[in-house]
């Protein structure tokens, strides 16, 4: 734990002795730390709606304040006669493991691990976390593993095999970061997040191992956060105990703290530049380094690649024996028709043609990840040209699937939609979707992002589809300065499509009346539409301005 220069650790009890601020209010990071904005963010813990100030709109505002998030429901007995001065019953029973009690005490297990280094500040070795699984006996090893390793799409692809593999009758645990609006999301099982409570409680458990593992190091670097919390993913899915476990790769693959899981199928979504300040500018030496995740015997699912990327992966394929399906070869999208709310599919799959098959997402992004995500349940089944996978099952599988922060509807008239797209890549997926599947009349962009992401090429992507654009911070203290996104977007957009805002709540509330007026009084009104973008961070605290609970 770090430090002051009395050699004094700070006072855990005093969260003004905090540098700053993290994921629940507490410091993750030094003023000098290289760390990745996105997964070193303030966890928004229902802050983001302000309180009690309302929400936008008179909607969906969540949230007291930060120790313990939104208010809990209100229930009350179906014969209890009611005063009309009190209708909403009386608050749920003391002890509920999302209740008030049990998010206070996981803010301070926040604040406790915040005073680590933060999850991205990387010490490349697996040394710490092996010797923690190690400890605790192993619980890495009690259930097969899916491991999910790429750039873009790791989490919606994880949602989609988890999803299919609970249809096929499996318990599953999933563990997958960064998180929208609460840390809990990151560790689920049976598809939902664990409670504010069960967090707080894998933490206590750990504690003591932990300090071993920290007071045995050799080279004085204590666990990472993220290195604890992957202990925590392990120790919760062996205690449940799950049949099946789908982890997605925190960064790149050989030297994250997931890859101590030796994975039965490794999946690669696709490959392309991001976190350069720890992956390097080289596409081909990220590309080795999630390729890290491919173990001896295991099979590796691969998504369509540039031809320099699938040759690493395929090198590290051979190198270590492991079966390979690619997309576009073993299998893929067939056919893709647009529907109402998402896309009506037809697949191959290692096992034969599933057809009929409606995803409720969109984009042609997201087709891609369901055949991976089908063909990587295939492979841990063992599918193949005489054996496929009741094909009903993955129907209903597929239509059930949530993924919360992808292209997101979370408002009518206007539309507003969020997306979690922080990179070119991504925005570039995000904006030939919108064009593609929606016809806005006119879609006002709010924009936060973060400051050492490339936001030039995130305007880039999304110009052509936006009318205009509110540039905004979110609350995380490495949001970049608004003076300098504002002098971007005006660069990109001109003056006259530009609007700053300070903050993220006024900024959907200027778009939302960009939207809704019109200079010419003939222009119909209906048919707007906003869309939130550019960071994690500032897809999930809009989550919470609409009253969106973690999922």
């Amino acid at each position: 734990m770090p430090q002051d220069e009395t050699g004094r650790g700070p006072d855990l009890s005093d969260l003004d002795s905090f540098a700053g601020v993290d994921e629940l209010g507490a410091q993750g990071y030094e003023d000098d730390d290289d760390t990745d904005p996105e997964l070193d963010a303030r966890d928004t813990a229902f802050d983001a709606g302000g309180g009690s100030r309302g929400g936008i709109g008179g909607i969906g505002q969540l949230g007291d304040n930060l120790a313990t998030g939104p208010v809990p429901d209100m229930i009350t007995a179906e014969d209890a006669e009611l005063h009309e001065l009190d209708d909403q019953g009386v608050p749920e029973a003391y002890g509920h493991p999302d209740g008030p009690e049990a998010r206070r005490e996981l803010m301070a297990v926040e604040a406790e691990l915040n005073q680590r280094w933060p999850e991205t500040k990387i010490e490349p070795s697996l040394t710490r976390i092996s010797a923690l699984v190690q400890l605790l006996g192993e619980p890495n090893r009690g259930y097969p593993v899916l491991h999910v390793a790429g750039t873009n799409g790791k989490g919606s692809t994880a949602r989609m095999i988890d999803s299919l593999l609970t249809r096929m009758g499996l318990r599953v645990g999933r563990y997958t970061s960064p998180h929208l609006q609460l840390v809990t999301e990151r560790i689920a099982l049976d598809g939902r997040p664990i409670s504010a409570a069960r967090y707080a409680e894998l933490w206590h458990d750990l504690a003591p191992y932990v300090a071993m593992v920290d007071g045995a190091a050799a080279d004085g670097v204590a666990m990472s956060k993220f290195e604890i919390l992957t202990g925590m993913a392990f120790a919760a899915f062996a205690d449940a105990p799950v049949e099946a476990a789908v982890i997605e790769a925190g960064l790149g693959g050989a030297w994250d703290a997931t890859n101590v899981a030796d994975a039965d199928v490794a999946v690669i979504t696709p490959i392309g530049l991001d976190h350069i300040e720890y992956l390097g500018p080289d596409i081909l030496g990220a590309a080795k380094e999630k390729a890290g995740i491919i173990k001896p015997g295991s099979v590796a699912v691969i998504a369509e690649q540039d031809p320099e990327v699938q040759k690493v992966l395929l090198d590290r394929a051979v190198e270590v024996d492991a079966a390979v399906a690619r997309a576009g070869s073993e299998f893929g999208v067939l056919e893709r028709e647009i529907a109402v709310g998402g896309q009506m599919l037809k697949l191959q799959g290692l096992g034969g043609v599933y057809d009929e098959v409606f995803l409720p997402l969109h984009g042609a992004h997201q087709a891609a990840n369901a055949a991976l995500a089908l063909a990587a349940v295939e492979a841990f089944f063992g599918a193949g040209k005489d054996k496929q996978l009741v094909v009903e099952a993955v129907r209903e599988a597929f239509a059930e699937v949530e993924n919360p922060g992808r292209l997101e509807r979370v408002r009518a008239a206007p539309t507003v939609l969020l997306d979690a797209a922080h990179n070119p890549h991504g925005a570039r997926a995000l904006a030939a979707t919108v064009a593609e599947e929606f016809a806005f009349r006119r879609l006002v962009g709010v924009v936060g992002v973060m400051a050492e992401k490339d936001a030039r090429g995130i305007l880039d992507a999304l110009e052509p589809v936006l009318s205009d654009v509110v540039v905004t911070r979110n609350s995380s203290p490495r949001s970049m300065p608004l003076e300098e996104l504002n002098e971007l977007a005006i660069s990109i957009f001109g003056e006259d499509r530009v609007v700053a805002e300070t903050d993220l709540e006024t900024a959907v509330e200027t778009a939302i009346a960009l939207v809704e007026t019109s200079d010419d009084p003939e222009e119909p009104l209906a048919g707007g539409g906003v869309l939130v973008t550019g960071s994690v961070v500032t897809a999930g605290e809009a989550r919470t301005l609409f009253g969106k609970e973690p999922s």
